[in-house]
């Protein structure tokens, strides 16, 4: 949790210090008003004393209570901001983390948990920091000088006081030992929540056209069940301390009249007036001194979960990106090519290769095709052009420099990428399509309409009640999936790219819209490198040169008729997706 606090800056230190004086003062001031109260007790037992020396000691009782919640309300508040300030601090860097990892780093964390780091764990830490530096400063503070108020009062009266203090310190101890290790089981119970809730929300349609909604209920059910018990065990455990602190309370009080009591009787005419002052005193500092270790065992309840969060958060703020940036930002000599040189992939924790010894060039205007099988690797062989991934062996070459050279936003603004999952953001169709940064001027509007024409979304876009300003709700859950991925393959249009990269980007288009797109598209980037994954012959047919992937082995590269000739894998495919005829007529 230290480590975290180092994220504290000038104007945050200042606070703290500001709040420290304030506490002081809050502390000095309370401990003022069993003094003033003693007086009182004074002057009414002693003869001759006037009413307005009681009203006196009664003002600044007044004074001392007003001044001490002015100084409560204004930590308070610096608390408050505070807070709020390093948790938005930590919010962002824990974001920007987050946005610099690769896929590798995405997958180890899981979605679900990276949301509860950001949001709940986070939380955490601000509740610490908001309560606790009123508490955690204020109450060493006021148990040390109360200490040193009463030490000299009565030694039974003190070594009461301190068996009050050792059975407070007991319980607190002995809750920690027993609430503790479920305080990191708690985190990552919730971590299951958020991930069964947001497959649940993702996969709405599946389940409910499956009748898979008593499954997904009775899987909601026992994560909540198991995080829901857990937190009933730790705040049954915690509930121990509220009886527990009033009997202390309760019996430090009797105690102190009763041990008075004692003493008075057995104690001159002289000596009861002192004694009795002094029981009074002290029976308000013993309570100040109670209630002292009951704000620490408030905040011995909050640091051990704000300690498993902060533990959290230190993971992914510590966690190594493999895919790091190069210096590379220059224009190298040649544009627009790919290569491929005895590339080999397997995935961070697999002991298998998936891709293995690939090699192949896409010089500029080319398109390159990929087809294979299920699983043959086709698509992660094209996310290592971006460096969603970094290949194991070999070197994959962006006009004519390895990737891992490149600034990686040198190298994305490259490309035009298209997803096999068209993904759309919150926005309107012209925010969509105009999306991200690529080095250059953003889009105009003539430029935008350009794209979504050549991506054959026209027809669709210019029906929509505002047209190019139409609303595209999250996901783009108020458009078809083809209208999804045209507006997708758009936005890589808009870029001007050297290089698109097509990851089975057409499935989604009926034959009639994918022909004509891919006509339109090749007179658009005729300029640019194109790399298109498919699963349909029709798609790829007319390719310069098309890859075939087999378990993850290059076994055939040419055109469309070589391949039919030279390659029985790419044959079996395409018969099983034409007819004979068909074939030797394309």
């Amino acid at each position: 949790m230290i480590k975290l606090f180092k994220n504290f800056n000038k104007q945050d230190i200042l606070i703290i210090l500001i709040c420290l004086v304030m506490i002081v003062f809050q502390v000095w001031i309370e401990l003022k008003l069993p003094d003033y109260m003693s007086e009182i007790t004074r002057l009414i037992q002693t003869d001759g004393s006037k009413m307005s020396e009681i009203l006196e000691q009664g003002s600044y009782m007044l004074l001392c209570a007003f001044g001490s919640l002015a100084s409560a309300i204004g930590v308070g508040y610096l608390a408050s901001k505070l807070s709020a300030s390093f948790s938005r601090t930590l919010r962002n860097k824990i974001f920007n983390k987050v946005e610099d990892f690769g896929m590798a780093e995405i997958k180890k964390f899981s979605t679900s948990s990276l949301i509860t780091r950001t949001t709940n764990d986070v939380t955490q830490i601000e509740m610490l920091i908001s309560m606790g530096l009123q508490m955690m400063i204020k109450a060493p503070i006021m148990a040390v000088w109360a200490v040193m108020k009463i030490i000299d009062k009565s030694i039974q009266w003190s070594m009461l006081t301190a068996a009050g203090v050792v059975i407070l310190l007991s319980t607190v101890i002995a809750l920690m030992i027993i609430v503790l290790p479920r305080f990191a089981k708690v985190q990552k119970l919730i971590d299951r929540v958020n991930g069964v809730t947001r497959e649940n929300l993702t996969g709405i349609r599946v389940i409910r056209a499956f009748n898979a909604e008593e499954f997904q209920s009775n899987r909601f059910e026992e994560v909540n069940n198991d995080l829901t018990n857990t937190q009933l065990f730790n705040q049954r455990c915690f509930a121990i301390m509220n009886p527990m602190m009033n009997f202390v309370m309760h019996f430090l009080t009797l105690g102190i009249y009763f041990i008075g009591a004692l003493m008075i009787v057995k104690a001159g005419m002289v000596e009861k007036v002192n004694l009795f002052s002094n029981m009074v005193v002290f029976s308000s500092y013993g309570m100040q001194v109670i209630m002292s270790f009951l704000m620490l065992a408030m905040i011995f309840m909050m640091v051990p979960r704000a300690q498993v969060s902060a533990n959290r958060i230190n993971e992914v703020l510590d966690e190594t990106i493999d895919i790091t940036d190069g210096q590379f930002n220059d224009e190298p000599k040649e544009k627009g090519t790919v290569e491929f040189k005895n590339v080999s992939f397997k995935y961070p924790d697999a002991d298998e290769y998936l891709l293995k010894d690939i090699s192949f060039k896409a010089n500029k205007g080319e398109t390159i095709a990929f087809i294979g099988s299920t699983g043959s690797g086709k698509s992660t062989l094209i996310n290592l052009v971006p460096r969603f991934y970094d290949a194991t062996d070999g070197e994959v070459l962006v006009d004519g420099i390895n990737v891992k050279e490149y600034k990686q936003e040198t190298l994305h603004n490259k490309i035009g990428y298209v997803p096999q999952k068209a993904v759309m953001f919150t926005g309107t169709v012209s925010e969509n399509v105009s999306y991200g940064d690529n080095g250059r001027k953003k889009p105009s509007l003539d430029k935008i309409k350009k794209a979504i024409d050549v991506a054959q979304g026209t027809d669709f876009v210019t029906k929509m009640e505002d047209k190019y300003e139409s609303h595209i709700a999250r996901g783009g859950t108020n458009v078809s999936g083809g209208q999804k991925q045209r507006l997708a393959i758009a936005r890589a249009i808009a870029r001007d790219p050297e290089i698109y990269i097509f990851d089975d980007s057409f499935s989604a288009l009926d034959y009639k819209t994918d022909a004509v797109l891919r006509k339109e598209l090749k007179k658009y980037t005729k300029d640019a490198t194109s790399l298109i994954v498919a699963q349909r012959i029709g798609t790829i047919m007319n390719a310069d040169k098309i890859i075939v992937l087999d378990k993850g082995e290059c076994v055939g590269i040419g055109t469309h008729k070589e391949l039919l000739k030279n390659c029985e894998v790419y044959k079996e495919i395409a018969l099983s997706q034409l007819s004979k005829e068909e074939l030797d007529n394309a």
